[in-house]
């Protein structure tokens, strides 16, 4: 079978299993016409559309968020290998994280982190 086929097959089967979890969420959904039923919360009824958008003031924060986020993807792997790479890999954990500090100096300078 050429490697064309074997991805043609694989697509079709994932559009199938896509169809078919999607007739069946709908077969099975206690309502069908999701516009018109409300979300769940906690039994208060709510108070704003739930695609309703955040203010501006949330993205800042998220964006820091983000970046401390990032930053343990990068320290796990370096805490296995610390021991083995030497005092190098402690000098070049600190400059990145002198960097995400400086960030974080900015992001306060600029008022990210007052709420209101």
């Amino acid at each position: 079978m050429s490697t064309y086929v074997n991805v043609l097959i694989v697509v079709g089967v994932t559009l199938v299993a896509i169809g078919a979890l999607y007739v069946i969420g709908r077969a099975v959904s206690v309502s069908s016409n999701t516009l018109e039923v409300l979300p769940f919360q906690s039994g208060w009824a709510p108070r704003e559309h739930a695609l309703s958008r955040f203010h501006a003031r949330w993205y800042p924060m998220t964006l820091v968020f983000l970046a401390f986020d990032v930053e343990m993807l990068f320290m796990y792997p370096w805490a296995v290998v610390v021991a083995q790479m030497g005092f190098e890999a402690v000098i070049e954990m600190f400059v990145f994280l002198g960097v995400l500090l400086a960030g974080v100096v900015w992001a306060w300078r600029e008022g990210a982190f007052r709420w209101v």
